[in-house]
């Protein structure tokens, strides 16, 4: 264990993120939901506060959650940050973690324009209630007054960076115990992710679309940076 480097932003968003979800458990057992305050809403919801689309991130809804999360970017992200440097890589995630928020916001917008025929200011519509169906009505109760919470689209960004990077690296996933190479396997979890998110399986509580957010503000971003600094940084593929 002495012999594991970690590099410093990557070590300090673990710590960040467990001591996070330590404190969610405080919390908790004094009566206070700390998702509420720093899980993000729908820009539109009365719960939204300008800190959430940052604090969201350093939010985890269970133990699986932070795991899986926390994994991912302990696994890739340090491969990440020693090629671009800490500055880059923190850029890179936190540009990540807003534009999965971005995508999945508008996709919401565009469910609540679908049911009501507007994005914001939803409240005063005359007889609202009485005209909706109940699906309808839990659709918009549930982007209204559930917060959404995860580093998820960041990490989305980490792994598609790595694939594009790293395309021939073997990965050996514990649900998929076949050595697979880096630029087959992202892509075909992108897809499952859309597939996941089109289907909006019952019962589904699951981001997908913030997923795919941050998978693809990371594409560009590697995109970008490589035309940039290519020189500098990048061997497209090694």
């Amino acid at each position: 264990m002495n012999n594991i480097h970690i590099p410093p932003v990557v070590k300090n968003l673990l710590i960040i993120n467990v001591l996070f979800f330590a404190a969610t458990y405080v919390f908790q057992g004094a009566g206070v939901n700390l998702s509420q305050y720093l899980g993000v809403f729908y820009f539109d919801s009365p719960f939204f506060k300008v800190w959430q689309p940052v604090t969201y991130m350093f939010m985890h809804a269970n133990l699986g959650h932070i795991f899986s999360n926390m994994f991912g970017l302990f696994m890739f992200g340090g491969v990440l940050e020693t090629r671009w440097g800490a500055k880059r890589f923190l850029n890179f995630y936190l540009i990540c973690g807003l534009g999965a928020l971005a995508l999945q916001m508008g996709v919401q917008a565009y469910e609540i324009y679908q049911i009501t025929g507007h994005v914001v200011n939803i409240e005063s519509i005359p007889g609202l209630g009485a005209n909706l169906s109940q699906a309808q009505m839990q659709t918009l109760s549930g982007i209204y007054g559930g917060p959404m919470v995860g580093a998820s689209g960041a990490i989305f960004g980490i792994l598609v960076a790595f694939g594009m990077l790293y395309p021939n690296t073997e990965l050996m996933m514990i649900f998929f115990p076949i050595p697979i190479k880096a630029k087959y396997f992202i892509p075909l979890y992108i897809v499952f992710e859309l597939y996941s998110g089109v289907a909006q399986t019952p019962g589904d509580s699951v981001a997908h679309y913030a997923h795919l957010g941050g998978a693809l503000v990371g594409f560009i971003l590697v995109k970008l940076w490589k035309d940039k600094d290519n020189n500098r940084f990048y061997t497209y593929y090694e």
